[in-house]
């Protein structure tokens, strides 16, 4: 027996395999663009040989055998090289002659993926199938109103607020103090969340400033992006494009000496700063950008070496309790701007949270408060993580609004919230439900992934290699053979597209509840759910 044909504890066959690449040899004209595209190497010219059979009808007594030898596509079993069901040789084969298949096969090559004692790191989400937030209802419906007001209730603005809102005895005693009051952002409700320029690609990271660009300037509406830790290109630091920009500070402090360089040129300030403490798809890790992405672009701007992992400790180091943080991080963000520019943090949704707040709610420097729930998106984490650790979003920002309600802070400490949000494409329906939940506003990440650049990541274990840098559509990749396949200004109008459809179906939502100048935040008497346990927990009505 060769080597090649040698039978191993983690040899696997097709059927072991969660996607099976089917191909059609009548079709197939042999043009090579199925396996050139492919990101994984899981197919490769084959040359097969077949026995075949000659039966002469007049002479049966005298038929013979041959062998056939024919050129083909043949999928790869190792599990390095394993189909992660892309689609992407489907949609370059110009003759419908390719596709992946689900496999009907419980997936074995989860057993096998340990190679090397290494965890098996996956991009993308949790595959948790299903959600609270969609089986929600808005049950509260303003059927008696002003008919001369009818015509015009859908054209009131969407705006939400950023920072910390005293009540006016506050501010003034502020400003005797300290002659400064907490400053405020109007924002859109609607926040691209943390993807940093290293986890996503130059075109993708390109294409969604120019996105929110367009949107502030032409459309007039207040859309706001944030970095994600790993910094800024300097230019962008030094345009007026950085007032919609949030930026990001993690443990890992990638890119802060590019943006504290920048400060004295900056000609406009950031809209915020948010400090993360905690990611919700992995809650307790740092972050990581795997040692694909890191080429000379990310490593200048980071301050790295070429071609290294770049981990980010689990907590940043200088502190030690959120106290500490508050005193030291938010006051010295502060203070690097003239306290111009709100400042927050952002955590993981656990059971902890309420703690955080608690802490947060004493301290007038504390813009806000981000909770990123289970549910989130990543580019690389332990499967264990993701699977297996965090806590739902709906219930621990039900939680901490209802905390602030019996402090009589409910109006002052914004409350921010991600993960999972429109996970099954309801991304106004599930927006709207955390406001009225508690939420001032939503961020969302994945699903901009996948309406503006077409990512093909799903719950179903299709793609997720965000990690491993050879995303097939060049979204979360640095090589330039792939991200060359994204042109930025596709994404730009895409991500257009997206905030103009859910603004208009977020409208469809609040306006029939007879709140036609401002969100319906914490108006949960407008919350139904058929499950009996969710209504108990999240304090909303139960229907049947």
């Amino acid at each position: 027996m060769s080597a090649d044909a040698k039978i191993t504890p983690s040899t696997l066959n097709l059927k072991d395999l969660p996607w099976q690449i089917a191909w059609s040899r009548e079709k197939c004209t042999l043009c090579g663009q199925c396996t050139a595209v492919c990101p994984v190497n899981a197919i490769e010219p084959g040359v097969f040989r077949k026995r075949s059979v000659d039966v002469d009808i007049n002479a049966p007594y005298q038929s013979g055998s041959g062998f056939k030898v024919y050129h083909g596509i043949r999928q790869r079993t190792a599990p390095a090289y394993h189909c992660v069901g892309c689609g992407m040789c489907a949609m370059v084969c110009p003759n419908d002659a390719i596709m992946p298949y689900r496999s009907d096969e419980a997936d074995k090559l989860r057993f096998h993926l340990d190679q090397g004692g290494q965890p098996e790191r996956r991009g993308g989400r949790r595959n948790a199938p299903g959600g609270v937030l969609d089986q929600i209802k808005f049950t509260r419906i303003s059927m008696l109103t002003d008919p001369a007001l009818d015509a015009g209730r859908h054209e009131f603005d969407m705006r939400t607020l950023l920072g910390r809102i005293l009540p006016p005895e506050q501010n003034m005693q502020q400003v005797l103090e300290n002659g400064w009051i907490p400053p405020v952002r109007e924002i859109y409700p609607l926040i691209i969340g943390g993807m940093s320029f290293g986890a996503l690609s130059p075109p993708m990271w390109e294409g969604l400033q120019m996105g929110v660009a367009y949107l502030n300037e032409e459309m007039g509406m207040p859309v706001r992006i944030s970095t994600g830790e790993g910094g800024c290109p300097p230019r962008l630091l030094r345009s007026r494009f950085l007032r919609y920009v949030i930026l990001q500070i993690a443990s890992g402090y990638f890119g802060w000496d590019e943006i504290i360089h920048a400060i004295p040129e900056m000609k406009v300030d950031p809209c915020a700063i948010e400090i993360k403490y905690g990611q919700g798809a992995k809650p307790g890790d740092g972050g990581l950008l795997m040692w694909h992405k890191v080429n000379q672009l990310i490593a200048a701007i980071r301050g790295v070496p070429m071609g290294v992992n770049l981990p980010s400790p689990p907590t940043h180091q200088t502190k030690y309790s959120i106290e500490e943080a508050v005193a030291k991080m938010i006051q010295s963000m502060y203070m690097a701007w003239g306290f111009r520019v709100p400042v927050y943090p952002k955590i993981s949704g656990t059971s902890t949270a309420l703690a955080v707040l608690n802490n947060l709610s004493r301290n007038p420097y504390a813009a806000g408060l981000a909770i990123d729930g289970e549910d989130g998106g990543t580019g690389a984490a332990y499967n264990v993580s993701m699977d297996h650790m965090g806590h739902p979003v709906a219930s621990c920002l039900r939680d901490c609004y209802l905390n602030l309600v019996s402090l009589g802070q409910q109006n002052e400490i914004p409350l921010f919230v991600g993960g999972g949000i429109g996970k099954n494409g309801n991304l106004a329906a599930n927006a709207a439900a955390l406001m009225m939940l508690g939420a001032s506003g939503v961020q969302v990440g994945k699903y901009v992934m996948q309406a503006a650049a077409g990512c093909l990541g799903s719950e179903t274990r299709r793609c997720n290699i965000c990690n491993i840098g050879l995303c097939p559509k060049g979204i979360t990749s640095q090589d330039p053979r792939l991200y060359r396949r994204l042109d930025p200004e596709d994404v730009a109008r895409r991500l257009v597209d997206m905030y103009v459809s859910f603004d208009t179906e977020l409208r469809k939502i609040v306006a029939p509840l007879g709140r036609s100048t401002s969100l319906p935040i914490g108006m949960s008497d407008a919350l139904a759910i058929s499950d009996k346990a969710a209504a108990d927990r999240l304090q909303i009505k139960y229907v049947v």
